[in-house]
């Protein structure tokens, strides 16, 4: 289906215009294609995705994640986390302070009074080692050295990318240490189901359904209260499936203090550990459906409240509320919090988790 010749990919985007040489190491454009023929572009400056092309009811096919079009627009994106990869630590950690090993850490503060997704210059900033194994798969490593953004340890990273003929993206992440330290990786990836256009439509219409009983509330500066709280009769029940959109707005504190969604859902799990079912989307008249599983604990849900219109790729633009993140991951402040699944690891352990996102159609 899809011309496999040198730019002449599904997505519009050409390699050259993802080259450069950032301190010493190269960036580049990857693109995977299954059998289908679809796509995922991947560049290796921050693990960001840039397009993600699969088909509609119709089979019309459309590109269904922001991104942009070129590596300046990559670094310089008015959204730093746009669908990249985030470490050492995804998510907030309050006034960026916490304790190990009997020693106070100070990471840098780069949201309100918090850290935010491992700092300015976190793994969605730095150039990422890669290798295309197969039309199908990438391996993207890094290699954190000791103090960066004010971490502990030396930390070694592998993300691997495959694009299965499922429509399924899998993204399996391993890490290892050389002395004890926090760790807590996600991918940020912005789904727009409908296709990123100029203007890219709202996520308000589309129907989610999260597998959560409980959500983690936040304070007024998305620290985590310290509570667990259920989501039932409150506007964060996504146990039957509703509109994004439908308690969007509600007239409820914790709404506000996110500005819309941007909470961690406590993914119901049998076993700690396990892949299993997270979240599906259903954009009603593509009718292109997206399904999360993970093994993570939590998963952060976030609509997107802070976008201003912005460009994106191929002429796009992204208005407020234009995507959804789903961010497969352990909770935020975990290090604060001892009563949280631990984010702690050791040297002589590994750090697993696998997410998966499979694109279909809604029958």
């Amino acid at each position: 289906m899809a011309n496999t010749t040198e730019n002449a990919n599904l997505c519009g985007l050409k390699r050259e215009d993802f080259q450069t040489t950032i301190n010493g190491k190269k960036t580049d454009l990857y693109v995977l294609r299954n059998r289908k023929g679809y796509e995922v572009a991947i560049t290796n400056y921050g693990g960001a995705i840039c397009a993600i092309m699969v088909p509609d009811k119709n089979g019309k096919v459309a590109n269904v994640i922001q991104g942009h079009d070129n590596i300046q627009d990559v670094i310089n994106s008015p959204e730093p986390f746009l669908s990249t990869l985030i470490g050492r630590y995804g998510n907030r950690i309050c006034k960026g302070k916490f304790q190990l090993n009997d020693k106070e850490y100070q990471l840098a503060i780069n949201n309100g009074p918090n850290a935010l997704h491992g700092g300015p210059t976190g793994f969605h900033a730095r150039v990422w080692d890669a290798k295309q194994m197969g039309p199908r798969s990438l391996a993207l490593t890094y290699t954190s050295a000791y103090g960066e953004e004010g971490f502990t340890g030396e930390c070694k990273i592998t993300v691997e990318f495959t694009f299965t003929d499922l429509n399924e993206l899998v993204l399996e992440y391993l890490a290892t240490t050389n002395k004890k330290t926090v760790i807590n990786l996600t991918h940020h990836a912005f789904f727009s189901l409908s296709g990123i256009a100029n203007p890219t439509p709202t996520i308000e219409n589309q129907v989610c359904e999260i597998n959560a009983d409980f959500y983690i509330p936040i304070d007024e500066t998305s620290i985590p209260t310290g509570e667990i709280l259920k989501v039932a009769d409150t506007p964060f029940d996504f146990r039957v499936p509703k509109p994004v959109g439908q308690d969007i707005d509600a007239d409820n504190e914790q709404i506000k203090n996110g500005a819309g969604y941007d909470h961690c859902f406590v993914l119901n799990k049998r076993e700690e550990g396990e892949l299993s079912f997270a979240a599906k989307l259903t954009e009603p008249q593509s009718g292109r459906t997206l399904e999360v599983f993970t093994t993570e604990p939590g998963m952060q849900v976030y609509s997107d409240n802070w976008a201003d219109g912005y460009s994106g790729q191929n002429g796009a633009t992204f208005p407020r509320r234009s995507a959804i993140c789903f961010e497969c991951q352990h909770f935020p402040d975990s290090p604060n919090r001892p009563y949280f699944p631990s984010v702690i690891l050791r040297p002589g352990e590994q750090y697993k988790q696998k997410t998966i996102f499979r694109f279909g159609v809604a029958e």
